[in-house]
């Protein structure tokens, strides 16, 4: 095993922290690392917000589900799908004046391209937790930060194409932390040789054996299974439904409307 495949392989999600600042090598590393990350069309459709005040951190921890170990985090990375740096850029070289010329529409940026934009801030974030965790930094997906878009949008100071698609909790490992990994699901149900296959009841009892382990006769959801009570606690919590109202808040901006 090689150095690369045992920093992934080595890698859980980091929720407490040493308490010391990231060294400024080592963000400019992490940083660097996540620049290097494929691109559409070297676009770079991203920006990166790097938070280290405690005041906003706090507020991040509430807005994004109250999980307080945010708070705790010596910084947090805030990676944008951004497509406003290029309209900026085309604004100011006369596009739409050119677009008009030649009968191009000059529309704003739509579905699509967030989407894209999303690829390419997923991507660079990715580089960034694999960079960190082989300087034994850890790292933790904070998908929340899709929730709440108006208030995240005045906090970060977000213009419209500009939407927040993930952020990341950074710092290093305690001495001696305990490292769990969580069993991924079998390759068979993730991998498929060349279309989509949907799995039959048997393989769907199986995928979801050890996770059915954690289902709980008595549980606060009234739940008759572990899928009841899984989608009780997440896909029906208040939380995702929040999380879906800011998405489509969030999607009205990105309209393709002729400039």
């Amino acid at each position: 095993m090689n150095n690369t495949i045992k920093t992934i392989s080595d890698r859980v999600s980091l929720r407490k922290y040493a308490d010391k600042d990231i060294k400024d090598e080592h963000l400019d590393t992490i940083l660097n690392s996540a620049m290097q990350a494929p691109t559409a069309g070297n676009q770079m459709l991203y920006s990166i917000i790097l938070i280290s005040d405690q005041e906003k951190k706090e507020a991040l921890s509430k807005s994004c589900d109250n999980q307080p170990f945010i708070a705790t985090a010596p910084l947090l990375m805030v990676f944008v799908a951004d497509h406003q740096k290029w309209f900026d850029y085309y604004l100011k070289n006369d596009v739409k004046e050119y677009s008009e010329k030649t009968g191009i529409k000059f529309e704003a940026p739509q579905e699509s391209d967030l989407f894209l934009a999303c690829e390419d801030a997923m991507i660079a974030a990715q580089n960034a937790v694999i960079a960190a965790e082989s300087l034994g930094i850890g790292s933790c997906y904070i998908g929340d930060i899709l929730e709440n878009y108006e208030y995240h949008k005045e906090l970060l100071n977000l213009p419209d194409w500009a939407f927040p698609i993930t952020m990341l909790t950074l710092g290093y490992y305690p001495e001696d932390y305990h490292r769990v990994h969580r069993k991924r699901f079998d390759k068979k149900f993730i991998v498929f040789d060349e279309q989509y296959k949907r799995l039959s009841d048997d393989e769907l009892d199986e995928m979801y054996a050890n996770l059915e382990k954690f289902y709980v006769k008595e549980n606060k959801y009234d739940a008759d299974n572990y899928a009841q009570m899984f989608y009780s606690r997440k896909t029906g919590a208040d939380f995702s439904k929040e999380m879906a109202r800011s998405v489509r808040v969030a999607l009205k901006k990105w309209t393709g409307e002729l400039l």
